[in-house]
């Protein structure tokens, strides 16, 4: 693994904000980890002061699209020390949106090493109030100057950092979409690519005029399925069960999603991946056997959702979420260091682990 050099701001500004209560994206921290591709290798992995990007008006990514990008955060541990959850995942995925984006591969050990440089020199920055973090975003981007439709031969690899609250203190309402679509099998859903965000934004600002909070994705197809919800995948406790929609190929495999399924597992409750239809989830609301239903992603953790429109109708969710409560308090708590961690997915960030 490559050597990371570090030239560090002079002057730190994490003391000019209210770290523990601000919204995320609003302001950064002082460094940002930068390296490059080009004749097939990435080179000069390095952590400088945060300042704007020079890119070229035919930068390829600006016209052809190849930008991906990661989201995860750190936590501060038990004896002020932060602390990652499953970085590796992160690496991983990055990765398998970068081959599905036609972009190189980025060393999934450079990944992490950068994220623990990165957050340590940055660790005045971590919030600690429950429910806040230092929100990460790794992402990769085309950077040649080049007009014409290939695959681009140098690249960016960038990390910068947030801190941020929680991203919502309330249930959240769902407009279940039926006229634009965020994925089809064999298209880039399955990808954390910058595209499939971009398509997303206007059908989400038309949800929220009519009071909605985020969009539910249905199937391309006949817009019936479930697929998942603008930020975040969903899940659907029925009869006892837990049900969530199978990563087919429109469906982003998130950390979160993964690590509930996990987590309510070892819980001793049953959890399902499979097709979810909305008139199943209708027919459970009319019936009394929808129980719970929330969303999970990185960013807003766990959401509890109050409600789903779609076609006209009104499905009312659950009041109460008393499994997906726990679970989100267990998840934080194992962020935070406050119980055992029984799956190792913490990994703490230490001054020696530093090259």
């Amino acid at each position: 693994m490559q050597e990371i050099t570090i030239t560090k701001s002079s002057q730190s500004r994490a003391s000019e904000v209210d770290i523990n209560h601000i919204p995320m994206g609003i302001s950064f921290t002082d460094h940002m980890f930068v390296c490059d591709y080009s004749e097939g290798q990435w080179k000069n992995a390095r952590i400088e002061p945060l300042a704007a990007i020079p890119t070229h008006p035919s930068a390829m990514a600006l016209h052809y699209g190849q930008a991906i990008f990661e989201g995860l955060k750190a936590t501060m541990g038990k004896d002020g020390i932060p602390v990652l959850f499953r970085p590796e995942e992160n690496a991983k995925r990055m990765n398998f949106s970068a081959d599905r984006m036609g972009m190189p591969d980025f060393p999934e050990d450079l990944f992490v090493e950068a994220l623990k440089q990165l957050i340590w020199l940055e660790r005045e920055w971590v919030p600690t109030n429950e429910g806040s973090a230092l929100y990460l975003r790794p992402f990769m981007y085309a950077d040649e100057a080049y007009t014409g439709m290939r695959a681009a031969t140098s690249f960016k690899f960038i990390i910068f950092a947030t801190p941020t609250g929680p991203y919502f203190s309330r249930k959240i309402r769902l407009y279940a979409e039926t006229r634009y679509i965020r994925a089809a099998n064999g298209g880039t859903g399955e990808a954390k690519a910058a595209g499939n965000y971009a398509a997303a934004i206007r059908p989400t600002e038309l949800a929220k005029a009519q009071g909605y909070d985020q969009v539910l994705w249905l199937d391309a197809q006949n817009f019936e399925n479930i697929l998942e919800v603008g930020t975040m995948n969903i899940f659907f406790k029925i009869s006892g069960k837990f049900i969530t929609p199978s990563l087919d190929g429109s469906v982003l495999a998130g950390v979160t999603r993964s690590s509930v399924i996990a987590l309510l597992r070892h819980k001793g409750f049953e959890v399902t991946e499979r097709v979810v239809s909305m008139k199943e989830i209708l027919d459970a609301s009319q019936n009394g056997t929808l129980e719970e239903a929330f969303g999970t992603g990185t960013a807003v953790g766990i959401a509890m959702i109050d409600e789903i429109g779609y076609r006209g109708q009104v499905i009312k969710m659950p009041e109460s979420n008393p499994v997906s409560q726990d679970v989100n308090q267990t998840i934080n708590k194992i962020k935070t260091q406050a119980v055992e961690d029984p799956f190792g997915w913490i990994v703490p960030v230490m001054e020696a682990q530093l090259v």
